[in-house]
């Protein structure tokens, strides 16, 4: 194996920037929170950072990379990283080890349980989310790994997923709708957002890393690289700004938490067609965005569906949408090596698949999800008693408090 150190010193910088994306989220959803539960949520995107590794080096990354078992998932022969040398190189790109491609996978796989965490926030009890994080990431975050880039069956059939609008936005999203509908809503209402400072940090946090996220899932140093980070800050800078406006003309005042959370939501679009469109598509991403993951969280709110922290409307919706519009504004022109033209260049087929793509992850999320919390919740309470959820999962949880000042500072 020839080890070209661009590439690989690129990917260990971008595998570096993906693993700041969980704090970053950590971050976020905290200061979306109460004073009360901030530390519950935040411990349950930190937690994933060790037991995910520790599924990942067991088996996980066997189940997504190696072999493949009816098109839905790998086999266990690599599971522990067994075969895995210094001179093995990566499955994508054979000019950089295996390691770095394990690590950088890992980083995705850290992430995505996490945030679904944000839909069920301040009613979950810790054992279960335990439990939930394990089960999702084998019966839905791996298959779909394997499915979509690990030589699955929708990887053979032609769909398209740059850098996660499936395999991470989408099916999180669609997880955090069906956890939301089992679990129920809050007895307790949330005062939160108590620290909108820390969401600027978070979103700040997760907007560096998503260069890595984006960029880093062309695995070498080209223009498609370039394209793909340009096209990731053009997406999230055009629907924070559309968010704004809309909220701007709706609500009559300038919101910077709708300022923060449009630029997520076109983060999470752009995700899946940043390496195979153009920057102009990719302001028109960014737009769409803007306006319809808004109006998707003015949904759930007329709904009355407790999606505390909008995973649904900003990822589950996002990552469907931008997964349809790579359908439609695929072009050759910006990846030759890997992509498709789309809708708009006559590829009815291609759009097509990246349709069908997408329900099948949006059922397969949701039904697994939801049966996934049923069976927990046989076994062990999946929600809080009322009296820890008034009295906050920090204290009631995990025995611990953000702010020791508490007390005096609401008497002041």
């Amino acid at each position: 194996m020839h080890i070209d150190t661009g590439n690989t010193g690129f990917m260990l910088l971008c595998s570096s920037l993906v693993m700041l994306m969980t704090p970053g989220l950590a971050f976020f959803y905290g200061g979306l929170v109460g004073r009360k539960n901030v530390l519950g949520i935040m411990i349950q995107s930190f937690v994933s950072m060790g037991w995910t590794t520790v599924l990942w080096y067991a088996f996980g990354y066997s189940l997504c990379f190696s072999g493949d078992v009816g098109g839905i998932i790998g086999n266990l022969d690599m599971a522990f990283l067994r075969g895995v040398d210094l001179s093995t190189p990566s499955p994508i790109n054979d000019t950089i080890p295996i390691i770095v491609f394990v690590a950088y996978q890992m980083m995705f796989a850290i992430i995505t349980p996490a945030l679904i965490t944000g839909a069920f926030t301040n009613r979950v009890t810790f054992k279960a989310y335990m439990w939930f994080l394990t089960a999702w990431l084998v019966f839905v975050y791996f298959p779909f790994v394997h499915m979509v880039w690990g030589g699955g069956i929708l990887q053979k059939w032609g769909v398209l997923d740059f850098a996660g609008g499936i395999v991470v936005h989408n099916i999180a999203g669609m997880a955090a709708l069906a956890s939301v509908l089992y679990i129920g809503k809050r007895k307790v209402p949330d005062r939160g957002p108590h620290s909108i400072p820390l969401v600027a940090l978070g979103t700040g946090l997760l907007w560096f890393g998503w260069y890595g996220f984006n960029a880093g899932s062309e695995f070498r140093v080209d223009a498609v690289t370039a394209s793909a980070f340009l096209n990731t800050d053009i997406a999230a800078s055009f629907a924070a700004v559309t968010w704004l406006m809309v909220d701007w003309m709706i609500s009559k005042k300038p919101k910077f938490l709708g300022l923060l959370t449009g630029a997520v939501a076109g983060l999470a679009t752009v995700t899946p067609a940043a390496g195979y469109v153009s920057p102009t598509t990719a302001v028109l991403i960014g737009i769409i965005s803007g306006v319809v993951c808004y109006f998707a969280v003015a949904l759930k709110n007329k709904l009355s569906l407790d999606d505390a922290l909008d995973v649904w409307g900003v990822h589950g919706v996002g990552g469907l949408l931008g997964i349809i519009l790579l359908g439609v504004f695929a072009s050759v022109a910006f990846n030759p090596t890997a992509g498709v033209n789309g809708l708009l260049s006559g590829n009815t087929s291609f759009f097509l698949k990246q349709l069908g793509a997408g329900l099948l992850s949006s059922v397969w999320a949701f039904f697994f999800t939801y049966a996934m919390l049923w069976i927990i919740d046989r076994f062990t309470p999946v929600r809080v008693e009322e009296a820890s959820e008034e009295r906050g999962l920090d204290e009631a949880l995990h025995g611990e408090k953000a702010y020791l000042e508490e007390e005096g500072y609401a008497a002041r």
